[in-house]
């Protein structure tokens, strides 16, 4: 039985253009996967704790010396890695807030980038730790941001994502815009329908 993670990051909930796309990439995914199951994480509803002292000692020392804060800190960081683990396929589901990624997702990423469990070094340099799996990164925007189009350039999100994912070993990354979101309804309209006609080709994939 395949699992699919679905990482969710909009405030807007249902009123989110990403979330609209997203709902259709996983109603085809289970279309093509009867006996699959789904795993949601709203980080809007529960956000992810930013990374704090107690979170350092417990990532840098030894666990016997570990304060309760710090036990705290890697049980939540654990499971947010468990949950990457265990999933076949992961989608990531995102606005774009001031060119980059809201704090949200950040927040995950610093929960799941982790020496140890998600990396390591050695004498050769980094090396993930993560296997490599199908990742669909879904990006609703106001304008347009995509490779190839003049305002790419003001597009922080989408290398960040390949190069901290891509650090862990998850380097299998599709990038799929709603774009011109704030370009007026016809635009914002045609934005959505061709992400979602997208998302449908790569969930059935």
């Amino acid at each position: 039985m395949k699992t699919l993670l679905h990482v969710s990051t909009s405030p807007r909930g249902e009123r989110s253009r990403s979330n609209q796309v997203g709902a259709t990439y996983l109603a085809q995914w289970q279309a093509a996967h009867p006996e699959g199951r789904v795993v949601t994480r709203d980080l809007a509803a529960e956000p992810p704790s930013f990374v704090n002292s107690a979170w350092f000692e417990g990532a840098f020392t030894a666990p016997e010396g570990h304060s309760p804060a710090a036990r705290t800190a890697m049980a939540e960081s654990d499971h947010n890695i468990d949950q990457l683990f265990a999933a076949d396929e992961i989608v990531i589901t995102t606005p774009m807030f001031n060119l980059n990624l809201p704090a949200v997702l950040k927040a995950w990423i610093d929960q799941v980038v982790r020496a140890g469990r998600t990396f390591t070094i050695d004498e050769n340099g980094y090396k993930g730790l993560t296997s490599d799996r199908k990742v669909t990164i879904i990006v609703a925007t106001g304008g347009d941001f995509r490779p190839g189009s003049p305002a790419v350039g003001y597009n922080f999100l989408e290398p960040y994502l390949r190069g901290v994912l891509g650090f862990i070993g998850l380097t299998s990354l599709t990038f799929v815009y709603a774009a011109n979101q704030s370009g007026g309804e016809e635009a914002a309209t045609k934005g959505v329908a061709d992400a979602k006609a997208e998302a449908e080709t790569l969930a059935a994939a």
